[in-house]
């Protein structure tokens, strides 16, 4: 199960540049949320990290730069390496969400999670890209493997 996260948190980090850099580029041709929306998909990933690390968590609406979120994206895929080599999957997390709500997951249950909040929220950004009549790189899991 180990290899399949490093597997799948490889690809999302591979398009996140992508992606910044791609934002970096239009920054001025997308829409208002665009930004705001890849921020908070890369501020969530090191919220979850955060908790399961015990480090200090950002903001989870924080906007950054582009750029900035190309750092910080790079970030959390080194925290989640580490997390997958030091960690068991099984392991419980307790945490409180931004709510305040106690709630308690294994950390399995948590990079899955993430792993889905981010396709979800890549969706969202292509089809925000598309709207503004730019044409996005294409995300799609498969054909990173080809």
């Amino acid at each position: 199960m180990k290899d399949f996260f490093e597997d799948i948190f490889e690809y999302h980090n591979h398009f996140n540049q992508k992606i910044a850099d791609f934002l970096t580029e239009h920054a001025s041709e997308v829409s208002e949320r665009t930004i705001p929306l890849f921020s908070h998909s890369i501020n969530a990933h090191q919220i979850w990290n955060s908790r399961i690390l015990g480090t200090q968590p950002l903001g989870v609406h924080e906007v950054h730069s582009p750029e900035k979120c190309g750092i910080l994206d790079n970030t959390n895929y080194k925290d989640t390496l580490k997390i997958l080599s030091g960690f068991d999957l099984g392991l419980k997390v307790s945490y409180q969400n931004s709510k305040g709500h106690k709630f308690e997951n294994s950390i399995q249950q948590i990079l899955f999670h993430v792993a889905n909040h981010f396709t979800h929220h890549k969706a969202q950004i292509i089809s925000d890209i598309r709207q503004k009549g730019l044409e996005p790189i294409v995300t799609d899991y498969i054909f990173y493997k080809r």
